[in-house]
């Protein structure tokens, strides 16, 4: 879906077609849930603190969030797909995989008749891409934002995945393109010059799955039961940081963050709250406290205990997340 949660907001308040929208906390230490395409032209975003928002764009309207009326709108999205297909895997509200392999038209056209229902029926508009697998499918899907699709047909692949920008591959962030750049690459077809063998040495295990993805490779299958077991936040810090109070306050600032994806990603129930911290030594610890709330007094606690445990160590990493009850521990909490 094409900025999902400002395009509801406009939809039902039409005062605010044509202007730059902004949603989520309204406050100057809040962060922007989503904007719409008017503010991303000054440069706002999702996650993005909201006066830095204003900073660049000073006359932005923030609303704040309705996940009720968001969830109301992916249902009725989700029923229009599953009038082509069962196999269905839901990545968040405003984003899924669809396996039409079993259709007779083509994907280009289903694409197409999807779209244009989502449209009539919710006045809300899509993007698609549509690719033999999953990852080229979500690069494809971003191409001709908004409103628009990209279809990479089988035999277009390799030649698809030549020219495309390293940065474009799920799991290679700033870091990792300052890490490809310093090897002289960045583009897929630059990366496809290094061997496995190569890749492995320096960078491990996300060497081999780089060597895949530069090449287009992905054997993942649409999964219809696609159970999130967490979700977390995490920062790694550009110098080691040997203050907890310091600690303390980044921690709050990604537990609101965590907060507000649990709302809009899940409707799943807690298991336990869990505070992660790599040292300087890149050893690491984990504290764990069950329950459902997400209480900061809690995940204070929880950082003092993994702090205690680096024995004055610095930290360079902190994770702030929770646990999600699997089915049969949901059965066990009734």
């Amino acid at each position: 879906m094409d900025c999902f949660y400002a395009a509801i907001e406009v939809r039902d308040h039409p005062a605010l077609a044509g202007k730059p929208v902004g949603v989520g906390g309204s406050s100057g230490r809040g962060v922007l849930t989503t904007a719409n395409y008017e503010a991303r032209q000054f440069g706002c975003h999702s996650a993005m603190p909201v006066f830095k928002a204003k900073q660049l764009c000073p006359h932005i309207i923030l609303v704040p969030t309705r996940f009720e009326a968001y969830r109301e709108a992916s249902q009725k999205v989700r029923e229009i797909f599953s009038r082509y297909t069962e196999l269905i895997e839901p990545l968040s509200l405003d984003e899924a995989y669809l396996d039409l392999s079993h259709r007779r038209e083509s994907g280009a056209a289903l694409a197409r008749e999807i779209r244009r229902a989502i449209f009539e029926e919710t006045q809300l508009t899509a993007s698609a891409g549509i690719a033999p697998n999953k990852m080229i499918a979500k690069v494809a899907s971003d191409w001709n934002k908004p409103n628009g699709q990209l279809e990479i047909q089988p035999h277009e692949v390799a030649s698809f995945m030549r020219g495309l920008r390293v940065s474009k591959l799920h799991g290679v962030g700033e870091r990792g393109q300052q890490a490809l750049a310093q090897m002289g690459v960045q583009t897929c077809g630059e990366l496809q010059e290094f061997s496995k063998i190569a890749l492995a040495e320096r960078f491990g295990k996300w060497g081999l799955e780089l060597y895949q993805r530069a090449r287009g490779i992905d054997e993942r299958e649409v999964s219809i039961d696609r159970t999130r077991k967490s979700l977390s936040k995490e920062r790694t810090f550009s110098e080691n940081i040997e203050d907890l109070a310091w600690l303390t306050n980044v921690m709050h600032k990604l537990l609101k963050e965590v907060e507000q994806a649990v709302v809009r990603k899940t409707d799943q129930e807690i298991k336990s709250r869990v505070i992660k911290l790599k040292f300087a030594d890149f050893t690491r610890t984990t504290a764990e406290k069950a329950g459902q709330l997400m209480e900061e007094a809690t995940y204070d606690e929880l950082l003092k205990i993994a702090w205690q445990r680096g024995h004055g160590k610095a930290v360079r990493l902190l994770g702030v997340g929770v646990r999600f009850a699997s089915e049969e521990d949901q059965l066990d909490l009734l």
